[in-house]
C-alpha cells in the first residue's frame, strides 16, 4: 500500500492547514472592501481619460481652461510620477511594469492584513492608481496625465506637474495612510495603579 493509503488523513489535513495559511495571508477580513476600492479607482481612471481623448477630444485641442488655476492639457509622460526618470523603449515600460507589479503584489500583502477601513481604503486607493497608470502603459505611448493645476498672480507664478485620476488616487491614499497611523489609532490605555 502507498504512505497515503497508510497515514489515514493526516497528509490531508497538513495540506488544508497549510492551503489556510496561504490564504490568511493573502486575503484577510477587509480585502474585498480594499479590492472593491481599488477597482473603483481603475475605473474612474480609464473612463475619464478614455471620455477626454475619444469623447471630448482633449489630444486635438492644446488646453482647455476650466478655473482660472486649472486647465485640461494631454501630457504622455513616459517616466514614473510628477515626469520623473523620464525612459523611451520597450526595456524601460517593462521595468516600470515590473516594479508596479511588484509594489502593487506589495501593496496587496499589507492589505491583507489590514485592520482598519480606513487603512484597507488607503492601500485600495493606492493599488487602484497604480494599476490604472499601469494599464496606459500597455496601450498608449505612456500615461496620460491631463489635470494642471497652477496660480499665477502679479508677483507670484505657481505651476505644479500634470497629473490624472489614478495619482490623484496613489496620493490621496497616501494621505489616508498618514491620517491612520497618526492619529486613528485607539489610546492607549493607562496600567492600572491597583
Amino acid at each position: 500500500m502507498g504512505r497515503h493509503a497508510q497515514g489515514g488523513g493526516v497528509g490531508v489535513v497538513v495540506e488544508a492547514a497549510h492551503d489556510k495559511s496561504v490564504r490568511l495571508r493573502t486575503w484577510g477580513p477587509l480585502s474585498a472592501f480594499g479590492l472593491a476600492i481599488a477597482v473603483a479607482a481603475v475605473i474612474a481612471d480609464q473612463a475619464s481619460k478614455l471620455w477626454l481623448l475619444d469623447v471630448f477630444d482633449l489630444a486635438g485641442r492644446t488646453r482647455v481652461v476650466l478655473t482660472p488655476f486649472l486647465d485640461l492639457v494631454v501630457i504622455w509622460n513616459t517616466g514614473i510620477s510628477y515626469g520623473l526618470f523620464q525612459r523611451e523603449g520597450l526595456a524601460a515600460v517593462w521595468a516600470l511594469l515590473a516594479f508596479k507589479v511588484a509594489a502593487v503584489v506589495l501593496l496587496w500583502l499589507w492589505l491583507a492584513r489590514a485592520s482598519s477601513r480606513l487603512t484597507a481604503a488607503a492601500l485600495g486607493l493606492i493599488i487602484g492608481g497604480a494599476i490604472g497608470n499601469a494599464v496606459d502603459r500597455l496601450h498608449w505611448p505612456g500615461v496620460m496625465d491631463f489635470v494642471h493645476f497652477h496660480i499665477e498672480t502679479a508677483g507670484f507664478k505657481f505651476s505644479w506637474y500634470v497629473f490624472n485620476l489614478a495619482d490623484f488616487a496613489i496620493v490621496a491614499g497616501v494621505i489616508g495612510l498618514l491620517y491612520d497611523s497618526l492619529w486613528s489609532g485607539a489610546p492607549q490605555k493607562r496600567p492600572d495603579r491597583g
